[in-house]
């Protein structure tokens, strides 16, 4: 896949880049290159290979889960302009 100099605009406005016509020629060659190397990686023989999530062994530390704060609805909704049944209500914003 090679990115031509209309591709080089259209990611520019995409991503709010303000791109010179002086300047689409060096992006276009940059675009190139990093989907040269992102080609190269579809060569590679992954067969057999586990998916890892870190290049060390290791454990996620767990913790309990337990409730440590709350039941006190009541007192949260308290400064609300309206509220009903511990629920804040707001006005309809979508007809």
């Amino acid at each position: 896949m090679s990115v031509d100099a209309d591709t080089v605009r259209r990611i520019g406005r995409l991503a709010r880049i303000r791109i010179t016509e002086d300047e689409v020629a060096a992006y276009e060659g940059e675009l190139n290159a990093i989907l040269g190397f992102v080609e190269q990686l579809d060569q590679v023989d992954v067969d057999g290979v586990e998916p890892m999530t870190s290049v060390t062994p290791m454990t996620l530390r767990r913790r309990d889960d337990a409730v440590t704060d709350g039941g006190y609805a009541d007192r949260i909704v308290a400064n609300a302009p309206i509220s009903e049944d511990n629920f804040f209500m707001v006005p309809k914003v979508v007809e």
